[in-house]
């Protein structure tokens, strides 16, 4: 499943850039996140989330890394989440240009891939739960980085 968006932050991309790139940032903003560590500064950390897909509720162990980071023009993550007989992979990309009225457009995509019991139970619900945690998350962000 691919996701994609766009919203225009009002803040230079350097803002942009720093809050998005910074696990602890990332992870406040992220819905369902109960714990979050750092593995490597600048390139890798573990969260541990819980999504709800409808009456099903699943607990992810989710190893994050950068990929690609090209400061502060565009990024590229990978995911790998585990749960009790799921799992879950996605790779996402941003890309940061200026925006035409002032700030930063913000582009994204994500590859999402859930493999498993999960799958099976919820896939009807993916899509919509899948672009509404997006959605979500953006909007924390974009009120994070504004203020």
């Amino acid at each position: 499943m691919v996701l994609k968006g766009s919203t225009t932050i009002n803040a230079s991309k350097e803002k942009v850039w720093a809050f998005l790139t910074e696990a602890e940032g990332v992870s406040q903003c992220a819905p369902g996140v109960e714990t979050f560590e750092v593995l490597e500064p600048n390139k890798s950390f573990r969260v541990l989330a819980g999504i709800g897909f409808g009456t099903v509720k699943v607990k992810f162990n989710t190893d994050v890394e950068w990929l690609e980071l090209d400061p502060p023009h565009r990024g590229k993550m990978k995911a790998h989440g585990k749960a009790p007989g799921s799992a879950a992979d996605v790779i996402t990309e941003m890309a940061l240009s200026d925006a035409p009225s002032g700030g930063t457009q913000l582009d994204w995509s994500a590859d999402v891939a859930i493999n498993g019991t999960i799958a099976s139970l919820a896939t009807r619900l993916m899509g919509s739960v899948a672009q509404k945690l997006a959605g979500a998350f953006f909007e924390c962000a974009k009120g994070k980085i504004e203020n």
